[in-house]
């Protein structure tokens, strides 16, 4: 079948649309009709220069939600009609990692597939993520599937499958923030807020925002801020605004921007003794970290998140279910709306730092 989807040529060069053939189903694969999509900084990441990457043209795109219209040979838990998050991360349910509660990274997701549902042009394209939710239908396989309550909006909660999880799950599954705990979030765009939605679930006493755009002041408050700092004021010491407003440092601190100066911060933020400091930023190419050693010998702790150790296919839809529930605002996280053929202005808007989230209406 025909399917319009946005894809990267190559970096530097602006995101395109056009006219792929998609594949149908196989053993354990679904095909799933797009009703909604994020854009998310890693999908730009392969356009804007960012990434070293060459396996191109690539379809973009791996935060959504859809239907699905056709299920593969031994898919089992899913049926057409269901409404799905497709999820980058797969579960396969059976693996070390899997059947351990320290980790959500399947042993599937480390192992390379020559799957290429996509073509252009009669050549086979690969999709990000092995999802491509930037297109009006993805084929998938039935381990990156996640089944959803019907109730949920899907053009709101189709931003749980990257920047909600990884927000929510760095404090709910990674750090798991006890209540009563002061946090400082470091970057209050769509991973930044739902860590703020996070801390305030986990009952946090204090929240403090850290960002160098003061418009993002009244949206981070919504989601539960209760101190922000503008870190683009002249002169202003955030280490020591911190220190004092949490009486010598925070108890949780998270990183959501991914440069190495504001992770050091994160961590000499913290409190001595248990200080913890979470890192869900992704770093630019081969960039090194450099902490002082002391900061961790006095017993501070630095953990890594990776889509906030939420099991895909398990835990996912218990977030779902606290949206439904009334304790996310996830509609706070979404500013702009778009149609698929205006892609390039939401990344335009995502670059600028003017929208928080911006989701394709399919």
């Amino acid at each position: 079948m025909d399917v319009l989807a946005a894809f990267a040529r190559a970096q530097n060069t602006p995101i395109a649309i056009d006219t792929f053939q998609l594949d149908g189903v196989r053993d354990r694969e679904v095909l799933i009709e797009m009703k909604a999509a994020g854009l998310c900084r890693s999908d730009m990441s392969f356009f804007d220069g960012s990434r070293d990457w060459s396996d191109y043209p690539l379809v973009l795109g791996h935060e959504g939600a859809g239907v699905v219209l056709e299920c593969g040979p031994g898919v089992t838990h899913v049926q057409p009609g269901d409404h799905v998050i497709p999820v980058g991360i797969p579960e396969c349910g059976v693996c070390p990692a899997c059947r351990s509660v320290k980790t959500n990274l399947c042993d599937q997701y480390f192992k390379p597939t020559s799957r290429r549902p996509f073509r252009l042009h009669g050549n086979p394209a690969r999709a990000f993520c092995e999802l491509g939710t930037f297109s009006q239908r993805i084929v998938v396989r039935d381990i990156q599937v996640t089944k959803i309550s019907p109730l949920a909006p899907m053009d709101i909660v189709c931003c749980l499958g990257c920047a909600g999880a990884t927000g929510l799950g760095a404090v709910l599954f990674t750090a798991r923030m006890e209540a009563g705990t002061s946090a400082v979030v470091f970057g209050l765009g769509g991973i930044g807020l739902n860590v703020v939605e996070g801390a305030r679930i986990a009952g946090a006493s204090m929240i403090i925002g850290v960002d160098s755009n003061p418009a993002k002041e009244p949206f981070a408050r919504v989601a539960g801020v209760t101190h922000f700092l503008d870190a683009s004021k002249p002169g202003i010491d955030i280490l020591g605004s911190i220190r004092e407003l949490t009486g010598g440092g925070a108890d949780y601190a998270f990183e959501c921007v991914g440069q190495a100066d504001i992770l050091r911060q994160a961590v000499e933020c913290t409190r001595i003794g248990w200080g913890t400091t979470v890192m869900l930023g992704v770093l630019p190419g081969a960039q090194e970290l450099a902490l002082r050693p002391r900061a961790i010998q006095e017993g501070r702790r630095l953990m890594g998140s990776y889509l906030g150790n939420v099991k895909t296919r398990t835990e996912l839809p218990q977030l779902v279910d606290m949206y439904l529930d009334g304790r996310l605002h996830l509609d706070n996280l979404i500013s702009h709306r778009i149609r698929l053929d205006q892609i390039g202005e939401g990344f335009d808007l995502l670059a600028s730092g003017a929208a928080r989230r911006v989701v394709i209406d399919f």
